[in-house]
């Protein structure tokens, strides 16, 4: 199982700041991801949480059950090490929509970076799919 977990203001998706991170919705990004899914035979779930404490509650489940973890931290990213903390116990991608290195100085700064097996920023919603693809192909 790969859990797809997406922060704060990502339910937001298509509707806030349509020109920094697109007119996809989270909705959208779902459907294609899971459709991808289907196509290389994983199982993903998709959830999405504002709050920090039910991210990290899920991440805890993810460990529990052995599950991979891509995730796009949204704001958390910038400020979270309790969500750092949980996170070391899980192999996951971390994923921007927008390149966070080419926008506002604190962007480039990630606390959860270095603990995570890759990083994509800067592709679109499309850096979903390639997490997924980069997990999926690690076991073929």
């Amino acid at each position: 199982m790969i859990l797809v977990l997406n922060g704060p203001n990502l339910n937001r998706l298509g509707k806030r700041q349509p020109e920094i991170y697109g007119h996809t919705t989270l909705a959208d990004v779902e459907a294609r991801v899971g459709e991808l899914a289907r196509e290389l035979g994983a199982a993903v779930e998709f959830r999405q949480s504002n709050h920090e404490g039910q991210l990290i509650d899920w991440v805890h489940e993810a460990a529990e059950n052995g599950w991979q973890v891509i995730i796009n931290p949204g704001g958390y990213t910038h400020t979270s090490v309790a969500l750092r903390d949980a996170l070391v116990e899980v192999e996951f991608i971390e994923v921007h929509i927008s390149n966070v290195h080419a926008r506002e100085p604190f962007r480039a700064h990630s606390y959860l970076s270095p603990v995570a097996k890759g990083v994509i920023a800067g592709l679109g919603t499309k850096g979903y799919e390639l997490a997924l693809r980069s997990f999926v192909e690690e076991v073929s």
